[in-house]
């Protein structure tokens, strides 16, 4: 198992170096551009020297006079050294914007995660037990449905049901505008308020896949031949589902689940900029739009660290839930 792990770090860090490679060519290449902007700026101030000029001194100070592949490294040895450079828009340092912002991140994408697998999953295996019936075609409309739905018109609806129409909610943000008059308890309900609607959006547009998944898995299962033994020893069904049938659905379950994480924190970029969330994804929105290199280049590389941390969590995961993958 150490042995695998180990490969499993190499090829990872191959991948995250190739991967932030190409992240920073394209980052470079984008049509938004701070230089150009706070070179303008610059310029119009009295005394100030010409744009050309500005243009100039600010592309050798981030090492942007350079080719690609020099200006990555120059990156790459700064970033090794955990000096990853002071974010251009919010002029504080990257980890030190990282470190305000990833907690919204975190607590949106868990609540979403847990959400999602307390549906997913039961539905799933209800539609598999109901093969065929009224109650596994309406679970298969609503998951194509939940499939089909862009972010964006997704997110509008549900905006305009429970928060203009019913005004249950508010449109956007993370607090109220009577938030800091609220007690500790006041402040914790109105945050989680506020992430209701996000959270339902995230698990919405991910239930789908994972549902028709589980069904999928499960129907195979239920066909096998060991499943008509269980049942004809005169197991109770609620055993022969849960025990024999759930567990060996597990392994292309742990398959599908290990993009869960990176997807959800990749998908929550649309969400937190439609809902004014301040996460990692709402700030590293902004941090494209205005060509701010080295927060983007932060969020690029921290998620392909983090779907390289979850694909290997499910290779150990293997091993839990199937012996025959630690005798191999």
């Amino acid at each position: 198992m150490w042995k695998f792990i180990i490969r499993r770090l190499l090829l990872g860090v191959v991948i995250i170096f190739f991967g932030a490679m190409i992240s920073y060519a394209i980052v470079r290449s984008l049509p938004s551009s701070y230089v150009e902007k706070i070179a303008m700026e610059r310029s119009q101030q009295p005394g100030q020297k010409s744009y050309a000029e500005q243009v100039a001194e600010l592309n050798a100070i981030y090492a942007l006079d350079v080719d690609i592949i020099s200006g990555f490294l120059r990156w790459g040895s700064s970033a090794l050294k955990g000096d990853w450079g002071d974010s251009w828009v919010f002029t504080i340092p990257v980890t030190q914007k990282y470190s305000n912002v990833i907690w919204y991140s975190v607590v949106l994408n868990i609540l979403t995660l847990f959400t999602q697998l307390f549906l997913c999953i039961p539905l799933g295996i209800l539609a598999a037990r109901k093969q065929y019936s009224k109650t596994d075609y309406a679970i298969t409309v609503f998951a194509l449905a939940c499939i089909s739905l862009p972010t964006f018109f997704l997110a509008t609806i549900l905006k305009y049901i429970f928060a203009i129409q019913l005004g249950w909610v508010d449109l956007y943000g993370m607090v109220g505008r009577f938030y800091n008059q609220l007690t500790a308890w006041g402040k914790f309900w109105d945050m989680a308020a506020h992430l209701i609607l996000p959270v339902l959006t995230l698990t919405m547009l991910n239930l789908g896949g994972l549902m028709r998944f589980t069904r999928t898995n499960m129907l195979e299962v239920l066909n096998a031949d060991y499943i008509r033994t269980a049942r004809a020893k005169g197991l109770p069904e609620r055993r022969v589902i849960n025990q024999h049938a759930f567990r060996n659905t597990l392994i292309p379950l742990i398959t599908y689940m290990s993009y869960l994480i990176p997807n959800l924190f990749s998908g929550s970029l649309i969400t937190e900029t439609l809902f004014q969330i301040p996460g990692i994804g709402w700030t590293a929105y902004q941090s494209m739009v205005s060509g701010d290199i080295p927060f983007a280049m932060f969020y690029l590389v921290f998620m392909f660290v983090l779907t390289q941390v979850s694909i290997m969590l499910a290779d150990i995961l293997y091993a839990v839930v199937d012996p025959r993958v630690r005798v191999n």
